[in-house]
C-alpha cells in the first residue's frame, strides 16, 4: 500500500470513534492467555500496545493485570479508549503515531498491535517494536481475516452490491477459506531481529441484524473512504440483501490470526 493512501485510510477510524467502540466485535479471550503463555509474561508485565483504537484488546490486558501503555494516532479513539480503561489505573494511552512516539528508556516485556500493526510504516514497525523490548520479550502481533463462514450464500451475493458502488471492488472476489489462510513467517524472520514466531488462529462467527452489520461496515476504512452516494448505494444494496433474502440478519466468519516472536 503506498505511504499517502496508508496515511489517508488509518486516520479515518477516528472520524466516529463511538460508532467503533460498539460495532467492532473485539477479540477471543482466549487469545490473551495465549500471548501470556508464549511470550512467558510475568506477573504486572509492562507491555506496550500499538494501535489500541478505542481499547478492545487493552481492556483485557488490563484485566490481567499488565501495565499497559497505549500508543494510538486518533484523538478521539484515544478519549474513547481512556474512558474505558478508567477502572484500570495500570492502563495509560498516549495520543501520536507510533512511528514518532519516543521510546521511554525502561524496556518492555511485550510489544502487541491488534489489527493495527500493518497500518505502520514497513521501513520502521519491525525495528522500533524490537528496540522497545527488552532482550527476550516478546512481539505479538494480531490480525483479523474476513474468510468463508458463517453465511457464505449471503456475502456472495453481497459481491453484486459491492462491484455497482465500489469501483475498486475486485470482479468475482470471494473471501478464502479458513484453511486458505496460511501463517508466513517469511516477513518477521527477513528483519534478523526476532526468533521464529509461534502462531496461534481462532475462528469466529458473529451475527449481525441489518443495522449491526451495517454499522459495522461503517467502521471500515475503505467504506468510509467512498464517496457518500456510493457509500449510501452499497449500505443500502447490502440492508435490503439482509432483510430480503436473509430475513434480517446474518452470520459472518473472523479468523484472528496470533504470531509472537521473542526479540533476538
Amino acid at each position: 500500500m503506498a505511504t499517502d493512501r496508508r496515511a489517508e485510510l488509518r486516520g479515518i477510524f477516528a472520524e466516529d470513534a463511538e460508532l467503533y467502540d460498539r460495532a467492532r466485535p473485539g477479540y477471543p479471550e482466549a487469545l490473551f492467555d495465549d500471548i501470556a503463555a508464549l511470550a512467558d509474561l510475568p506477573a504486572g508485565a509492562r507491555v506496550l500496545e500499538i494501535g489500541p483504537g478505542t481499547g478492545q484488546a487493552t481492556l483485557p490486558m488490563a484485566r490481567r493485570g499488565h501495565r499497559v501503555t497505549a500508543v494510538e494516532l486518533g484523538e478521539s479513539m484515544a478519549a474513547v479508549a481512556r474512558r474505558n480503561l478508567a477502572p484500570y489505573p495500570n492502563a495509560s494511552v498516549h495520543t501520536a503515531a507510533f512511528e514518532d512516539w519516543p521510546l521511554p528508556a525502561t524496556p518492555f516485556d511485550l510489544v502487541f498491535a491488534a489489527t493495527a500493526f500493518h497500518w505502520l510504516d514497513p521501513d520502521v514497525r519491525w525495528r522500533k517494536a524490537a528496540a522497545a523490548l527488552r532482550p527476550g520479550g516478546s512481539l505479538a502481533v494480531i490480525e483479523t481475516v474476513h474468510v468463508a463462514a458463517g453465511d457464505v450464500d449471503f456475502f456472495a451475493a453481497s459481491q453484486a452490491c459491492y462491484e455497482r458502488w465500489d469501483p475498486d471492488t475486485p470482479p468475482g472476489f470471494r473471501c478464502p477459506a479458513p484453511d486458505a489462510v496460511l501463517d508466513d513467517p517469511a516477513e518477521i524472520e527477513a528483519t534478523g531481529l526476532f526468533a521464529p514466531p509461534a502462531f496461534g488462529r481462532y475462528l469466529r462467527e458473529i451475527a449481525y441484524t441489518r443495522a449491526q452489520y451495517v454499522d459495522v461496515l461503517n467502521t471500515y476504512s475503505g467504506h468510509r473512504a467512498l464517496e457518500p452516494r456510493r457509500r449510501e448505494g452499497l449500505l443500502t444494496c447490502i440492508g435490503e440483501l439482509i432483510d430480503g433474502r436473509f430475513r434480517g440478519s446474518i452470520r459472518k466468519g473472523y479468523l484472528t490470526r496470533l504470531m509472537v516472536a521473542r526479540r533476538r
